[in-house]
């Protein structure tokens, strides 16, 4: 509706100001007006107008220009017209070079005034529209700052949301790069220990001494410069959660020490004799294979128990391709910000790039990759090119042959692939072979495949 959106006229001559005013209210408008720069900026402070009308000639030291920049430091995103009697060159290039989005010359043409308003009003409704269907979209597909629309993680998701308040051990397993530690925090964030710390100890970056004192902590003289007491990260993590990444790799003696702190809840410091309780609620990730390791006897099978009471699978990224477009704007969007760049887009030929690659390292390459990318990029959008480092390896790889089948066959084949990757969601494994819903259940019954 017109009457969502304010216009502001700013004009020392009363005639000129009330009949402009006149004018945009009758085209269905809210307009409100000021008689000088001062009047505009103070409104401008209590109201977010749609439209400025300003007039470049304003008496009392404070002209349209600069009424435009103060205006433009509380509303920047403001669409700023400016009205002047004396058009030339160099006003025009005065006012677009300070941000003003047009100008229009006195005696003013109404009715090219009502076709500007409209025109400017379009782009600001698609503006807000987009804003709101990016929100809607963050809000369907994030949990945290984990976003995918892939059904798998969409039921993670729901997994997550269950068990959050709870305080058993969650085990986290997935490959390098598919985000363990965000899941992990997406779980603390969601239970009611979210206020409380949430610590994270690298496994296997520590020798088993020097992971021993930083998981327990260790008392003054336990050992060679050991100066002081120290607490570990079970007691800073108190009343909150500790996230245990590469679990897979700690030692025969760590795992049976974690083991009783699983059991009892207590611990010694390294070289004390007080018994340390805590309330951590644990999280463990790996990107091994602890069913495997625990039947080759790598891993205590008590241990592997105590952690895997809920069990979390990340799935690889090149099992979730339809989460690459989101992942990718994503990081676009974050990315550029940080390293200030004006980029706001990829292109379709590099997307396409995108979905080929077989991301051994997941989400992390891929945001690395999109942080490559906008270091080297020239343009507002991500070409093919800027992803070159890419594109050799991908082209490296043997192509795909078409089987030797019936071109029946080939599209029945293509429908079970995306139904089982899908597993069974009709709607989405129909967004995924481009074609409308009812045209698959169509093809499933001409062909009596099954959606299990």
């Amino acid at each position: 509706m017109k009457s969502q959106w304010e216009i502001l006229v700013v004009d020392d001559e009363e005639v000129m100001r009330e009949s402009l005013a006149a004018w945009l209210k009758e085209d269905g408008y809210r307009v409100d007006t000021a008689a000088s720069g001062r009047e505009a900026i103070e409104k401008s402070r209590e109201k977010d107008y749609a439209i400025y009308f300003v007039d470049l000639k304003m008496p009392g030291g404070i002209d349209g220009i600069e009424t435009m920049m103060q205006i433009r430091k509380l509303r920047r995103d403001a669409s700023i017209i400016i009205i002047t009697a004396y058009a030339t060159v160099d006003t025009a290039i005065a006012a677009m070079k300070e941000g003003a989005q047009e100008y229009i010359v006195k005696p003013c043409n109404l009715e090219e005034i009502s076709l500007l308003v409209t025109r400017i009003i379009k782009v600001r409704t698609l503006q807000r529209e987009n804003a709101m269907l990016k929100k809607r979209l963050r809000k369907t597909y994030t949990l945290n700052d984990i976003i995918s629309k892939n059904p798998k993680m969409q039921e993670m998701f729901r997994l997550i949301r269950e068990v959050a308040s709870l305080r058993s051990t969650v085990l986290i397993q997935g490959e390098s790069g598919t985000g363990k530690e965000l899941v992990a925090r997406a779980v603390h964030s969601s239970s009611d220990r979210a206020e409380k710390a949430f610590v994270g100890v690298s496994c296997a970056a520590l020798a088993e001494t020097l992971l021993e004192s930083e998981l327990f902590g260790h008392e003054k003289g336990a050992f060679t410069g050991a100066a002081s007491q120290k607490k570990g990260k079970f007691e800073q993590a108190d009343g909150g959660t500790i996230f245990l990444d590469e679990i897979g790799d700690i030692s025969p003696k760590l795992q049976m020490d974690l083991l009783r702190v699983l059991q009892e809840r207590s611990f010694y410091r390294v070289g004390g004799s007080e018994e340390i309780r805590v309330d951590v609620r644990v999280i463990a990730a790996t990107n091994l294979n602890l069913q495997e390791a625990v039947r080759e006897g790598r891993f205590r099978d008590d241990l592997f128990y105590r952690l895997n009471v809920i069990n979390i699978q990340i799935p690889p990224l090149r099992d979730r391709l339809e989460d690459i477009p989101l992942l990718t704007r994503h990081f676009i969007e974050r990315l550029s910000v940080e390293i200030g760049k004006d980029v706001e887009d990829v292109s379709e030929d590099a997307l396409q790039l995108l979905l080929r690659h077989n991301w051994p390292g997941n989400v992390r390459e891929l945001e690395n990759s999109i942080e490559r990318a906008l270091v080297t990029s020239k343009s507002r959008v991500l070409t093919r090119g800027d992803f070159s480092f890419l594109a050799q390896e991908v082209e490296d790889r043997d192509p795909w042959s078409v089987p030797a089948v019936t071109l029946q066959e080939l599209e029945k084949q293509a429908i079970e692939s995306a139904i089982k990757r899908t597993q069974g969601n009709i709607k989405e494994a129909a967004s995924q072979l481009g074609i409308e819903r009812s045209t698959l259940y169509d093809k499933i019954k001409k062909y009596e495949i099954t959606r299990s």
